[in-house]
């Protein structure tokens, strides 16, 4: 569940969502952006406060404070404490409570690189959840050139090390794909399109990528193996421009050899043709 990120979950919606879904359907979560991009929610806070100021004109007594103290205050005000995490765990307990809650995403940016204070903020972010399944999404390089010490630290907590593909760059982080804890394996394909990764018009156009199916073997063929070695696995698709993440886990599905249930629509195999003969079609509401 992607909503997450951008605010707290809530019961009552989590609630639904375990009633809709079949026996064994399982949901994982994307930690609320306070607890894992800061900088992101100090950014949109900052801008609800001028915009606020703009509107009614106001004006702090003496002229405001100094830049200092105002970053500082919006920095506290961000900042995850106890009550977010309350807020955070009662708003998934429906699903924990009907056996339907998967893994905790914790996904860090690409700025959040391996250092003395970001260690402790992992460290404290691990400890607050260890009583969930947490899968952690590093992206810079500097957590895999101290790969010992970041499986150390995950190792500890039985926290999953995320395994992505995306657009490789410079300080992007090298992994080998392996599992690293038996409880879970947890991998997420972000697509390839490195031209729009950084520069985009709209947020969704660095998605817009369709795995080949050749591209895609490697990742069958780790998942196969890793699903041998732990108890449960997670394979997400992330390119969601378009329906291409739809097609490539159908995709996935076949070479894995497993049943692709549901039914496609014509539209849909006329885009992507690859899954002609793989999937059930079903008829077109509005034929010709």
């Amino acid at each position: 569940m992607n909503s997450t990120f951008y605010g707290q979950p809530r019961a009552e919606v989590c609630r639904a969502w375990a009633e809709r879904t079949p026996r064994g359907f399982a949901f994982s979560v994307k930690l609320y952006q306070n607890f894992t991009h800061p900088r992101m929610a100090e950014e949109r806070l900052r801008r609800s406060v001028v915009a606020t100021l703009a509107v009614g004109k106001a004006t702090p007594r003496g002229g405001g404070a100094p830049r200092e103290q105002h970053d500082a205050a919006i920095a506290s005000l961000v900042r995850p404490n106890l009550a977010d995490l309350d807020e955070f765990r009662r708003g998934i307990e429906p699903l924990a409570a009907s056996g339907k809650l998967g893994a905790l995403l914790a996904q860090f940016p690409a700025s959040f690189k391996d250092s003395p204070a970001s260690r402790e903020s992992l460290t404290q972010l691990l400890r607050a959840f260890r009583d969930y399944p947490v899968a952690v999404e590093l992206r810079h390089q500097s957590w895999s050139d101290h790969i010992g010490e970041t499986l150390t630290l995950l190792n500890g907590f039985g926290a999953a090390w995320v395994q992505i593909d995306e657009p490789k760059f410079r300080f992007s982080i090298r992994q080998n794909y392996l599992p690293n804890v038996d409880g879970f394996y947890y991998m997420r394909l972000h697509g390839r399109n490195a031209k729009t990764w950084w520069k985009h018009d709209k947020s969704e156009d660095r998605y817009d990528y369709l795995y080949a199916n050749e591209e895609l073997k490697e990742f069958s063929e780790t998942a196969d193996a890793a699903r041998r070695l732990v108890k449960k696995l997670y394979l997400y698709m992330n390119n969601h421009f378009s329906a291409k993440s739809v097609a490539n886990a159908a995709m996935i599905k076949q070479q894995l050899g497993e049943p692709i249930d549901g039914e496609y629509s014509p539209e849909f195999l006329e885009r992507y043709p690859e899954l002609k003969g793989a999937v059930k079609v079903r008829s077109s509401l509005f034929p010709a």
